[in-house]
C-alpha cells in the first residue's frame, strides 16, 4: 500500500506538467481486415412501424478508413435499434431515426473535410451531426457547424483538449452546440497510459527483480503527440523510470529496424509507444521476431483491432495498448452485449470511434425529454445526460466534455496473450488511496498484465 500511495502522490503531481498537452485525433492505420457487411433482411410489410416524421442525423468521417466505418456501423446499430422499438416519441408525434453518410476524407484532405460539412448542412439540413476523427479537419469544421449553423455536434473520434476546452468556458453561447461522447479528452488519454505504463514498470520490478526500469519512447513522427513526446521525460522519473531516449519513425513507416535496434542498445526495459498510424504493424512484428528485450505499453490504434495478430505473424503477442472496449471486461451490464452484438452483424471488434452507438441514443433520448427538436432545449437535456453505456456511465462535464474516472468512463488497457486480445487495466486500480484508500477498481473478466515471455527469459539471464 506504501508504494501505491508514493505512487499515486507523485502521479497527479506529474500530471499537472502535461494537462495543457495537445492531443490529436491519429491518422489513419491500415485496415487490414475484410470489411463485413451485414446481409439485408426480409421485412414484412405489415411488420414496417409508420413514423410521423424523423430525425435526420450527419455522419461525419472517413468512411474508406476503418475509423469512418466503425462511426458508421455504431450509428447504423443504434438507429435500427431505436426505429424497431417504435422510434423517438416527442411530443403527440413519432419520429424514425435517419442517418447521412458524410464522406468527409479528412485523413488525407482536412480543409475538404469542411466542404463536406458545410454540403450535408445545405442540401440536408441534418437536425445533428456527429462523428469527426482528424483534430485539422474537426476545428475548422466545428467552427462552421457551431458558428455558423447553429447545429448540435457530438465529436466521436478526437481527443484534442481545445476541442471545446477554451471554447465553451469562455463563449458558451457560441460553441454551447458541441459535445464530445468518444474518446476520452486527450489529458484524461495521458493519465490512463500512464497508469498503464506503471503497471509495467512494477512487473518489471516485482518480476526482475530491475530496481529503476528503464523507458525509451518510440513515437510516430507527427505533431499530434508532440507535446506528450516533450513532456513524459519529466514524468518519468517520479515513477521511478530512467529514460534513455526517444525514437520517431514515420507514421507509415514498413521497416522499424533501425529504432527497434537503438532502444535495445539504449538498454531499455520498457518502451512507451505513441502510435496511431500504420507503422504499429511493422513495429508489433518486428518487435517480436527480434526479440527485442522491452516491453511495449502505451498507443498502438493498429494493436486495438481483431486483425493485428495475424497482420504481426503472431510476433505483436503482448503488445499493452490503450482502447476504449475490452471484449472481456464488464465495464457495465451493456458492455458485453453491445461487443457481441457488434461483432456478430459486422464481424470485428469495435474500436473507440464505433461509440457513436452512444452519441445516437443521447441525442434521441435528449430530444424525447425536451419534447421538441428546438435545438436549445435539446442542449438543455444533453448537458442533463446520465446514461449508462458500454464504456460506462456518460455524463457530461461543464465543457460538455465525457466524464473519465471511477464510476463514469475509464477506457481501458488491452494486451495481447497468446493470441488472445483482453483487457488488463484496470485490475486493482487504487484511484484515490489517500481519501478513499478502500476504493479498488476493476472490472469483472479483466485479467493481469503479463511481461512478454522472452522478456521475461532475456533479462533473467
Amino acid at each position: 500500500m506504501k508504494r501505491k500511495l508514493f505512487f499515486f502522490a507523485v502521479l497527479f503531481l506529474a500530471l499537472a506538467l502535461v494537462f495543457g498537452v495537445m492531443g490529436c485525433a491519429p491518422v489513419d492505420p491500415v485496415d487490414d481486415e475484410e470489411e463485413v457487411t451485414p446481409p439485408d433482411e426480409e421485412v414484412d410489410d405489415e411488420d414496417v412501424l409508420e413514423f410521423d416524421g424523423e430525425i435526420k442525423i450527419a455522419v461525419t468521417g472517413p468512411m474508406t478508413n476503418i475509423q469512418g466505418e466503425m462511426m458508421w456501423w455504431g450509428a447504423e446499430m443504434a438507429r435500427d435499434e431505436i426505429n424497431a422499438a417504435g422510434g423517438v416519441i416527442i411530443g403527440d408525434e413519432t419520429y424514425s431515426v435517419s442517418l447521412i453518410q458524410v464522406e468527409t476524407d479528412e485523413i488525407m484532405d482536412p480543409l475538404g473535410a469542411v466542404s463536406a460539412v458545410e454540403n450535408v448542412i445545405i442540401s440536408e439540413d441534418p437536425h445533428f451531426l456527429i462523428g469527426g476523427f482528424r483534430t485539422e479537419a474537426v476545428m475548422p469544421y466545428t467552427d462552421l457547424v457551431a458558428r455558423d449553423y447553429q447545429k448540435i455536434f457530438v465529436i466521436c473520434g478526437a481527443a484534442t483538449n481545445e476541442l471545446l476546452e477554451g471554447r465553451i468556458d469562455e463563449d458558451y453561447d457560441t460553441w454551447k452546440y458541441l459535445f464530445r461522447v468518444t474518446p476520452i479528452k486527450s489529458t484524461d488519454l495521458v493519465t490512463v497510459t500512464i497508469l498503464m505504463l506503471n503497471d509495467v514498470a512494477m512487473a518489471v520490478r516485482e518480476e526482475l527483480g530491475i530496481a529503476q526500469p528503464k523507458v525509451a519512447i518510440l513515437a510516430e513522427a507527427l505533431e499530434w503527440n508532440e507535446a506528450l513526446v516533450q513532456m513524459a521525460p519529466q514524468i518519468f522519473p517520479t515513477l521511478g523510470l530512467e529514460f534513455v531516449g526517444t525514437f520517431r519513425p514515420s507514421a507509415t513507416a514498413s521497416d522499424v529496424t533501425t529504432e527497434l535496434r537503438g532502444i535495445e542498445a539504449s538498454g531499455a526495459h520498457i518502451i512507451y509507444t505513441i502510435m496511431s498510424g500504420p507503422v504499429g504493424i511493422p513495429f508489433g512484428k518486428q518487435w517480436g521476431e527480434l526479440e527485442i528485450p522491452a516491453a511495449p505499453v502505451g498507443i498502438n490504434v493498429e494493436a486495438q483491432k481483431s486483425g493485428y495478430y495475424p497482420a504481426t505473424d503472431g510476433f505483436g503477442d503482448y503488445d499493452y495498448t490503450l482502447n476504449t472496449f475490452a471484449k472481456n471486461a464488464e465495464i457495465t451490464e451493456e458492455t458485453i452485449p453491445f461487443m457481441e452484438q457488434f461483432v456478430d452483424l459486422f464481424g470485428q471488434l469495435p474500436n473507440y470511434n464505433a461509440d457513436t452507438y452512444s452519441a445516437v441514443y443521447i441525442l434521441a433520448e435528449a430530444a424525447e425529454r425536451a419534447g421538441t427538436l428546438d435545438t436549445d432545449a435539446v442542449i438543455e437535456e444533453m448537458e442533463n445526460t446520465e446514461r449508462i453505456g458500454a464504456a460506462g456511465r456518460l455524463v457530461f462535464d461543464e465543457n460538455h466534455d465525457v466524464v473519465w474516472g471511477p464510476g463514469y468512463v475509464t477506457a481501458v488497457g488491452i494486451q495481447w496473450q497468446d493470441g488472445e486480445l483482453l483487457g488488463a487495466w484496470p485490475y486493482e486500480w487504487y484511484p484515490d488511496p489517500e481519501n478513499a484508500p478502500d476504493l479498488v477498481v476493476g472490472y469483472d473478466g479483466i485479467v493481469p498484465y503479463q511481461l512478454p515471455p522472452h522478456v521475461l527469459e532475456q533479462w533473467r539471464e
